[in-house]
């Protein structure tokens, strides 16, 4: 579910290519997002997560600073380990307020999306 980042950078070229061909598309995000924006090619439905946007660019920016971070290698491997915790524990907690959303799924179930 969680798909910000480059996976959300590829996804957009084929949402543009589904609204092109007449298909209504709709985004299912949180409010909280790296990229994932309205635009004018898709319905946007966005729910609320417990995080603020300064927290997910700070783990985000973290993770990728640290991979130029000098130190052996165990103690490069074990910080990675730590980021990629952090980034999944952030990851559970927007799929979690999804699935906890129940006007938002019940909007999906009604739509068979």
């Amino acid at each position: 579910v969680p798909v910000d980042g480059s996976h959300w950078l590829s996804m957009r070229e084929v949402l543009d290519m589904l609204r092109q061909k007449g298909h209504e598309v709709v985004v299912v995000a949180p409010e909280v997002s790296l990229h994932i924006k309205p635009s004018k090619n898709f319905v946007m439905k966005m729910y609320s997560v417990s995080y603020a946007q300064e927290e997910m660019e700070k783990v985000f920016k973290e993770s990728v600073m640290d991979l130029f971070k000098g130190g052996s290698f165990l103690e490069r491997v074990i910080r990675q380990y730590q980021q990629a915790k952090k980034t999944s524990a952030m990851f559970l907690t927007t799929c979690t307020h999804l699935i906890h959303n129940k006007e938002l799924i019940r909007y999906l179930e009604e739509s068979k999306f």
